[in-house]
């Protein structure tokens, strides 16, 4: 199957440790990572941010004060996606840490995450939703060669 065409726009805010962070997502390995998670030819923004816009955004979108490692706002998904996707460096950096996955490993997972998001995949909804959409980023991450995140 083709990879779907994808206009991705990178960006990085204000955080510590940032060479640290666009080490590990060279825009061609984002760029990968997300037409191997997409099912329609998409406009994405990535954006990493700190520690304080993180738990700003999930403060005033999902009402919850502290910094989560992505969220993911879907505008359409047909004809084609468009979404941004943000992504909180100091806390997918601990999360990698903590479970002793390389960061650039984790941020592929976060990233096909979050586009199975911007696609309507939802975790929230029910034990078999999460059972379905673990198993769908599971099979996207081992064609990427990346080992199972959970």
């Amino acid at each position: 199957m083709a990879l779907k065409d994808l206009s991705l726009s990178l960006q990085f805010g204000d955080l510590d440790d940032a060479a640290l962070h666009r080490a590990a997502l060279p825009r061609h390995s984002v760029t990968r990572w997300i037409r191997h998670a997409l099912d329609l030819d998409a406009e994405i923004t990535v954006r990493i941010v700190g520690a304080q816009e993180g738990q700003a955004l999930n403060n005033s979108y999902r009402q919850k004060d502290y910094a989560t490692n992505v969220l993911t706002f879907d505008y359409t998904q047909e004809p084609m996606i468009m979404a941004d996707l943000v992504l909180c460096a100091p806390v997918v950096a601990k999360e990698a840490q903590e479970n002793g996955k390389s960061l650039k490993d984790h941020y592929a997972h976060l990233l096909v995450h979050g586009t199975l998001h911007a696609q309507g995949w939802d975790h929230e909804t029910s034990q078999e939703d999460a059972e379905e959409m673990e198993a769908r980023e599971t099979e996207i991450l081992a064609g990427l060669g990346i080992e199972n995140p959970y």
